[in-house]
């Protein structure tokens, strides 16, 4: 793989499940002192997923304009002005949505990663961090966390500030807040 030069705006937030990624990265975008938008990946297939869709929305507050797009994201990103900053809320949805819908992960990974690096606004991506623990049981869970894998690592790659979250706590793996 060569090697990509790293994308200015780009802070890439890991962590595990119910790490507080999220939290985190909210912060970081209200720090900008910009416009937020809030570009969501989910899709709420049942009520437990709407309820919870509904409490993110609630809990952002009114100064967030909400993005709904589980694929194409450089759609999105196309609608966002240089004066706002963008939290893409998260890559591993995202994956999960290409995956479920039979797309090419290469080249939507690379729409995306295109995408993000032609941004001229802060963007931050949450993204899960799956690899830490057992080895799945099946194929497809194990075809997904590599691709997973993989996925972070480029998008680490070209991000100029990458945050690992565990229990709430920030820890920086490059660049510095």
């Amino acid at each position: 793989m060569v090697a990509q030069a790293t994308t200015n705006n780009l802070t890439l937030v890991l962590g595990g499940a119910a790490s507080g990624k999220s939290l985190f990265a909210e912060k970081l975008v209200v720090q900008t002192g910009r416009d937020r938008v809030y570009l969501a990946t989910s899709q709420a297939f049942d009520d437990e997923m709407r309820a919870k869709i509904a409490r993110h929305i609630a809990q952002r507050g009114p100064d967030w304009t909400t993005i709904e797009q589980p694929i194409d994201v450089a759609a999105a990103l196309a609608c966002v002005t240089d004066t706002q900053a963008v939290l893409l809320d998260c890559a591993t949805l995202w994956l999960t949505n290409v995956m479920l819908a039979e797309m090419d992960i290469e080249v939507e990974t690379r729409k995306l990663l295109s995408a993000v690096a032609d941004c001229r606004f802060p963007v931050v991506i949450v993204s899960n961090e799956i690899g830490l623990g057992l080895v799945p049981d099946n194929a497809l869970s194990r075809q997904f966390r590599e691709a997973q894998g993989r996925l972070n690592q480029r998008i680490a790659e070209i991000a100029t500030t990458v945050v690992f979250v565990a229990a709430g706590l920030p820890m920086v793996l490059k660049g510095q807040l």
